[in-house]
């Protein structure tokens, strides 16, 4: 058996390969794991850094069993397998058996709200960290969230995520094609509250003087992780990612979908909106030119009496998920952590520690305006 702790689950892929690259970057061993070991191999050797890293590649079927008797004796495994609500519970099933943290990379609100209500308290009794959308969406808005939750007395956090030059990966097509076809939710009142389904809502935000059109993107992650938080209210979260026509674009597929598919079985809608995604991106898009490719977070925290703005000004979101990844992997190796079961990224690792990782690696900077 081999005695490295780290898995990346569908390392052929797009964010599984920058997730090797990070492991590597970090001088961290793993194992490049997926349904055809061949085509990982062919896929990792394009990666110059991974010259001298140390890893391995393993062929394991996405199946609870094969999965389980594959992750006994490892410590983590990140998994890139989506849409993640049609494919990841047989990882999150067979990780909690091998007793095996969780963590992914998904974007998708309704999974992370099936996580917390199936796996939630399994995970916590065994000590294990069950912590999905640990990627640009959704943990860079959520260490904003943070920072601005420094601020005393703020209770309610207004998010808006403007992308610019990053084009999406197959799997993040599938995801948020069908994601914005599903309810999504922000957080009212300390309740889980429906955006109108199918509908674009315009939003400010800082270094662009454009109102821009904005899409709920599936509501996001940070509504998820601050439901039951006792220091906050209300939160939202709004995206707006490339160019007008590419929203315009989503925006009538939502339409399309509520007008024409919303009735069908959850198995046809799944059909619809993959057929759509294999559409828009049939193969895998180049690696992010931090010259091209921009990330702005800005997120509004305000109280009765208090108020605050933080802006993560930064670059190139899919490798920012490489570099939070990659933190929270250290912290698990290291055994320093502080929670267990569903937790948030934050209150996992640290928000201020994953926040220095990414501005070591030169892909955000925080600016605090209160």
């Amino acid at each position: 058996m081999s005695d490295i702790k780290v898995v990346v689950y569908g390392a052929s892929g797009y964010t599984g390969k920058l997730i090797s690259r990070h492991l590597a970057g970090r001088n961290i061993p793993f194992i490049a794991a997926g349904r055809s070991a061949a085509k990982i191999r062919e896929q990792l050797a394009t990666l110059p850094e991974l010259k001298d890293a140390r890893y391995e590649v393993a062929e394991v079927a996405n199946e609870k069993e094969a999965l389980s008797a594959f992750l006994e004796g490892k410590s983590v495994i990140y998994n890139t397998v989506g849409p993640f609500m049609q494919l990841a519970e047989p990882v999150v099933q067979a990780a909690l058996e091998a007793g095996c943290h969780y963590l992914d990379s998904t974007g998708e609100q309704d999974w992370m709200l099936f996580l917390r209500e199936r796996y939630a308290s399994a995970y916590a009794e065994r000590g294990l960290l069950l912590i999905p959308a640990l990627a640009f969406m959704w943990a860079s808005g959520h260490l904003a969230a943070e920072v601005c939750l420094e601020t005393p007395g703020i209770d309610t956090l207004d998010l808006v995520y403007v992308t610019r030059g990053s084009l999406p990966s197959v799997s993040s097509t599938l995801s948020f094609l069908r994601m914005c076809c599903q309810p999504q939710y922000h957080l009212a009142q300390k309740q889980l509250v429906p955006w109108e389904p199918a509908t674009a809502y315009q939003a400010v935000a800082p270094t662009f003087h454009q109102v821009l059109d904005c899409l709920p993107w599936s509501g996001g992650g940070e509504p998820v992780w601050y439901v039951d938080d006792p220091r906050v209210r209300n939160c939202s979260m709004l995206v707006n990612f490339g160019n007008p026509q590419v929203m315009s674009n989503v925006l009538k597929l939502a339409r399309e979908f509520n007008d024409v598919h919303k009735h069908k079985s959850p198995e046809e809608q799944e059909a619809v909106t993959n057929g759509w995604g294999h559409e828009w991106t049939p193969s895998e898009p180049p690696r992010e030119n931090p010259d091209l490719c921009r990330a702005v977070i800005s997120c509004h925290g305000s109280g009765p009496i208090s108020q605050s703005t933080v802006i993560l000004q930064g670059n190139c979101g899919y490798e920012q998920a490489g570099s939070v990844a990659v933190a929270g992997i250290e912290r698990i190796l290291s055994g320093d952590l502080t929670a267990a079961g569903f937790v948030s990224p934050a209150k996992a690792f640290g928000a201020r520690y994953l926040l220095a990782a990414m501005e070591r690696d030169g892909l955000a900077k925080v600016i605090v305006r209160h």
